[in-house]
């Protein structure tokens, strides 16, 4: 049989009668919405809303001629059944696969490996850590552009001063263009993977590695039986963050190659972007390839949520 213990009052709800706590719980239960309405309002503008359109969007025959007319015929799915037909389809969303995971993959080892080496004192350690941050806090537009200028054919520093001035068509050559990008960011993603890594390993304990060294436990052997383990959880959200990023990345892209030569470095992102709002102007149809982009990012984010209360409820 099941006893149900009743919840005790407050000391403050104690001295009341029970009209006047009736009365109280209605006006804090107010008071919680009316903080909670900024937020619902904020993410239904600028969240909801431009994804409802968006898929709206995905789903009409938005053309240049309808910029004018306001007109777009409702097609159903026929701009996906079209982006999968494309014979660029395979090509640009196998690109997007392998900017995702080498960019993730490399931000990730780096940013650990920085993590680690700055959690050990030694002068003039702060000052290399606030330097390590510049490329995330610089702008990606100025980032791009100087990537670009480092990697031109002619006159970049990466050639000069790495290949003996040899002339290498970083962003001139297809094989070359989506190496570069993801060269550039890689640069750009590592500050922020080594600042949530290097917070989740200042949160482990001290006494954890010292009881292992007692133990005899190796450096490496440590790093690999406590450290990792203990930094799963930061690792997670630094993942999915990282990749929902990468998913979406766009300027860095675009300032560099335009996703050129020949398609050799578009992602789904870039390539969106020029079925939208260049040549034919068919917004219906970046939009649908916007919206694959937006369904890959949830699968991820409900696989994450899955893994975590799993791990909760374990």
């Amino acid at each position: 049989m099941t006893h149900v213990v009743p919840q005790r009052p407050t000391p403050g709800e104690a001295h009341m009668s029970p009209t006047r706590r009736r009365a109280v719980a209605p006006a804090t239960t107010v008071a919680g919405l009316a903080f909670l309405l900024p937020v619902v309002i904020f993410i239904a503008i600028f969240l909801i809303v431009p994804l409802v359109r968006a898929a709206i969007l995905s789903t009409q025959d938005w053309t240049t001629r309808s910029f004018v007319t306001g007109e777009a015929p409702f097609i159903g799915f026929g701009n996906y059944l079209e982006i999968f037909a494309d014979p660029d389809f395979a090509a640009v969303a196998w690109q997007t696969v392998v900017f995702t995971v080498v960019s993730l993959a490399v931000q990730y080892v780096v940013g650990l490996a920085l993590a680690v080496f700055f959690t050990r004192r030694f002068p003039l350690s702060i000052v290399l850590r606030s330097l390590v941050l510049v490329p995330w806090l610089l702008p990606v537009v100025v980032s791009a552009t100087t990537w670009r200028w480092m990697f031109h054919q002619d006159y970049g520093i990466i050639n000069a001063g790495l290949f003996a001035g040899t002339d290498i068509g970083w962003i001139s050559t297809p094989q070359l263009a989506l190496v570069a990008v993801i060269i550039a960011n890689i640069w750009l993603g590592i500050p922020f993977n080594m600042v949530m890594l290097y917070g989740g390993l200042q949160n482990i304990p001290d006494t954890v590695y010292e009881a292992a060294a007692i133990d005899g436990a190796t450096s490496w052997r440590s790093f690999i039986s406590i450290t990792m383990p203990l930094l799963w959880p930061v690792t997670a959200v630094t993942l999915l963050l990282g990749l929902v990023y990468t998913l979406k990345a766009f300027d860095i892209i675009w300032i560099i190659t335009r996703g050129g030569p020949v398609n050799s470095s578009h992602t789904l992102a870039t390539w969106s972007y020029q079925w939208a709002f260049e040549g034919d102007r068919a917004l219906g149809m970046g939009s649908a390839v916007a919206q694959i982009l937006v369904v890959v990012a949830l699968i991820f984010g409900l696989i994450y949520l899955r893994v975590v209360r799993r791990e909760a409820n374990s």
